[in-house]
């Protein structure tokens, strides 16, 4: 029972960063404590917060590089705060500036985004760090010196790490994408509910959140494998960890794929129990994905229970009842519950079998981190425009920390930095996101200021205070990505005792609660007033983008039923690039539903850019997902049409991107139709199904272009 705990504890994706903060903490108060000297704790701590911040999941390789760009940018903006903090007027000035740089920093990569906000985080804390300062005055150099050596300590601790522990990042990146991929089938699933009642906007909005967070994971452990793929000894030992990686991608494309319309398939079949068949053979699959992700989480091996299998019999068995049965409803659809079921075998067959694959041990995977500082250049100044989010963003936030600076020195000189913090923190790329910020930094330092006035009661001894210190830090890192609330809790407490080891933290309870509530105020305000970035203003721009993706998608997709089935890097690319772009699409029509009343258009409208997107996604998986070679004379039969679909995307972006509406040929898109419809009724197989959803692809056209002229006129 002991082992099982500790193996769930150890199993939990943050235990190891909680692992290195509680060893970090504890040597920071271990050296302060062995050096007598109270005064070096506070920036020496803040230092390994701010590294655990900047901190990137990379190879220990890239990571060291990553130490060293972390290292020197904190140093020089240490120094620069303490060389320019007497003088207010100049600093009021650079501290604009250099928020502004530090967050369009960001859009080189992740990565980037990443060691520039820490270093503007670092930044603050050195502000807070010189004027709580209460003990002999000290040399300019000491306070950035100490922050940079804590944050370098933590840094060293976390290179050993991964230096040590090659592939559990790895993993633990999969166990998430796999389980993922389970909420993703569940999602799906409800989609065959044969009921009268089923609020099918509801079950897309839900399926939309699933499928975004699966492109995210998608996404996540790429950039995991990229850096560990390369060197002898990581390629042999990833070659696993690969594989689950591709097979992750092909299930998600089967998962996202849609053969026919499922309210027309559950209206036809709706007293049989097809429906009920495939939508118990997708969920049993999303808990054999479930059982993967548990395996990989514990480091254990996967063992299928065979319930897949079972559920696939079953659905054969009832699809051939069905065929049997004479003159009984939908037989005209039966072809379609054919794909159906054929798609949901290849998945399952993939989530239970996801490692076996063969061939694929060596398939490479694109980098899309800049591999230049020419190429780091060219991605930030491409942002440097106000149709930029991340500009608007660098922008907002200059602003935001300029006008709370002002206001520290209007109200509060000494202890007012904690506005800049809280500014900084609360202060998000959207309006939906930095009010969920606000009320979360707020809420979370109103409940740690009153644990920690209460545990400082309870507890008056320093020494178990280092104690709490300790442990506050362990929560903030386990807590502040999944539990904003309990992070802030967790650092305000950690804020509070550290503060009480060299004066009486009491006194910074009610300036630490009013700063909180300044800062959090001025985001909100700047978010609202300067360059409001009203989501469904956009929703153009984001569409165009999915628009062009799936066209580039369509043809690839089609090269290979012309050429043969091979994934490709080529393939692999434009199908991640579609996908990415309408998760994109789910993101901002649920961001711009959080958006204030008055400042929305119609919700409809974004529900029904979300619809579109979703049904062209899904049939172009599906096509996706059958991928096989088709004779000559078959794939010239079909090559118009999908010139001319691809054609069609491409013309409504280009003209949701310039506000025109988008040219119509209907006497070619009418011969098309009449076309497919023939090629789909007199053929089988493959013809068929391609067939098929060309011709769902190309009924997809006059809505989409309606929903363009909408974007344009409003």
């Amino acid at each position: 029972m002991r082992r099982f705990r500790l193996q769930h504890i150890t199993a939990f994706d943050r235990f190891a960063d909680s692992l290195r903060v509680l060893i970090a903490l504890s040597g920071v108060i271990l050296y302060s404590g062995l050096r007598d000297d109270a005064h070096q704790l506070i920036p020496l701590m803040l230092g390994v917060i701010a590294s655990g911040i900047a901190e990137t999941d990379d190879s220990w390789r890239r990571r060291a590089r990553a130490l060293l760009v972390t290292l020197v940018c904190f140093s020089v903006a240490a120094l620069t705060v303490e060389a320019l903090l007497d003088l207010p007027w100049v600093f009021a000035l650079a501290l604009p500036m250099g928020t502004f740089l530090l967050i369009m920093l960001g859009a080189a990569s992740g990565r980037f985004a990443t060691i520039g906000n820490a270093t503007l985080l670092l930044s603050v804390y050195t502000m807070i760090g010189v004027t709580q300062h209460t003990g002999p005055p000290r040399a300019f150099w000491v306070e950035p010196l100490l922050l940079v050596i804590g944050a370098g300590w933590y840094g060293l601790l976390a290179l050993a790490w991964n230096a040590v522990f090659v592939h559990r990042p790895v993993r633990q990146s999969l166990a998430r994408l796999y389980a993922s991929l389970d909420d993703y089938l569940v999602c799906k699933s409800w989609l065959f509910e044969p009921v009268r009642d089923l609020d099918v906007a509801a079950r897309r909005s839900d399926l939309a959140h699933a499928n975004a967070r699966v492109v995210a994971a998608l996404n996540d452990t790429r950039l995991a494998l990229i850096d560990r793929l390369t060197g002898r000894r990581s390629r042999s030992a990833m070659s696993d960890n690969l594989r689950l990686y591709l097979a992750a991608q092909d299930i998600h494309e089967r998962t996202s794929s849609a053969h026919y319309p499922y309210k027309a398939l559950t209206e036809a079949f709706f007293h049989s129990d097809l429906m009920f068949r495939c939508q118990r053979l997708l969920r049993l699959t999303g808990v054999a994905a479930r059982r993967r992700a548990t395996a990989l989480r514990y480091d254990e091996p996967f063992a299928d229970d065979g319930r897949t299998a079972t559920a696939i019999e079953d659905l054969d068995a009832a699809i051939a009842h069905r065929r049997g049965l004479q003159n009984a409803p939908g037989a005209h659809l039966l072809y379609a519950v054919d794909d159906v079921a054929d798609n949901l075998r290849g998945l399952a067959q993939r989530v239970t079998g996801a490692a076996e694959a063969v061939g694929e041990a060596d398939a490479p995977l694109q980098n899309p981190l800049p591999q230049s500082p020419i190429e780091i250049w060219r991605r930030i100044r491409v942002q440097l425009t106000p149709a930029s989010a991340r500009f608007r963003h660098a922008l907002r936030l200059a602003l935001a920390m300029w006008a709370g600076y002002l206001v520290l020195l209007a109200v509060h000189p000494v202890q007012g930095y904690w506005i800049l913090l809280t500014t900084m923190l609360v202060c998000q790329p959207d309006y939906g996101a930095t009010r969920t910020r606000f009320l979360q930094r707020v809420g979370g330092t109103v409940a740690g200021l009153v644990v920690g006035w209460a545990l400082m009661r309870l507890f008056p001894s320093p020494q178990l205070q280092l104690l709490l210190i300790v442990a506050s830090g362990v929560v903030f890192f386990a807590a502040r990505f999944r539990h904003y609330f309990v992070a802030a809790a967790g650092i305000s407490v950690l804020v509070l005792v550290s503060f009480n080891q060299i004066g009486n933290g009491f006194d910074l309870i009610w300036p630490r609660f009013i700063d909180t509530v300044i800062g959090g105020a001025l985001a909100a305000a700047v978010m609202f007033l300067v360059l409001p970035d009203w989501r469904e203003r956009e929703l153009h721009h984001r569409l165009a983008d999915a628009l062009s993706a799936q066209a580039a998608y369509l043809r690839v997709i089609f090269d290979q039923y012309r050429d043969g089935r091979a994934d490709d890097l080529a393939y692999r690319i434009a199908r991640r690039d579609a996908h990415n772009a309408d998760a994109a699409v789910s993101t901002h029509v649920a961001t711009a539903l959080k958006d204030p009343h008055g400042a929305r258009t119609d919700s409809g409208e974004a529900l029904a850019v979300l619809a579109c997107a979703q049904t062209l996604i899904g049939h172009l998986s599906t096509l996706g997902a059958h991928r096989e070679r088709l004779n000559a004379e078959d794939a010239a039969a079909l090559s118009e049409a999908v010139a001319h679909i691809a054609e069609a995307l491409e013309q409504v972006a280009h003209g949701l991107i310039r506000s025109e509406p988008a040219p119509v040929d209907s006497e070619q898109a009418a011969r098309i139709y009449d076309r497919l419809v023939a090629l789909r009724d007199g053929r089988d197989g493959t013809l068929r199904l391609v067939a098929g959803q060309l011709q769902l692809l190309l009924e997809q056209l006059p809505e989409l272009r309606r929903i363009s002229s909408q974007l344009v006129a409003a």
